[in-house]
């Protein structure tokens, strides 16, 4: 089997993602990865707006996050916010993000997404879980 292809968002870095140094403000990458999640829904067509009108309330909340701070980042740099479904369940999904600078890793995170409906937690209609799916990394790749 092979490893499925990451989805890749990408970002430019602001005055206003860095800190008094002048390097990416940690919070600034939960945010470029929180894109990243974002437009990964949108081109499988689980737009969020839509899932609130549409599933009766489904949206989708980070439930658990183990980040890793490698390198740093510094203003006017050019990243890519690599995301790969790496697990699907009935209610969650697991995700590996990256955050690089052209090869080289900066930071990556193992991201756990749960389906909620009402503030509660919620099974996923078997069509949204089907997206998830369709792009999730082969076990063991």
């Amino acid at each position: 089997m092979t490893k499925a292809a990451p989805h890749t968002l990408a970002v430019r870095v602001y005055y206003e993602d860095t800190d008094f140094s002048g390097l990416v403000y940690h919070a600034s990458y939960l945010r470029f990865m929180e894109r990243g999640r974002t437009e990964l829904l949108r081109d499988l067509g689980l737009g969020q707006r839509e899932l609130l009108e549409a599933q009766g309330g489904l949206f989708f909340v980070v439930r658990a996050l183990t980040i890793d701070f490698r390198k740093p980042a510094q203003m006017d740099d050019s990243l890519i916010v690599e995301t790969i479904v790496r697990e699907v369940s009935g209610a969650s999904f697991d995700l590996d993000q990256r955050v690089i600078r052209g090869e080289e890793p900066l930071v990556s995170a193992q991201v756990r997404i749960a389906a909620v409906e009402g503030g509660r937690p919620r099974r996923m209609p078997a069509d949204v879980r089907a997206k998830f799916l369709s792009v999730a990394s082969p076990r063991g790749a």
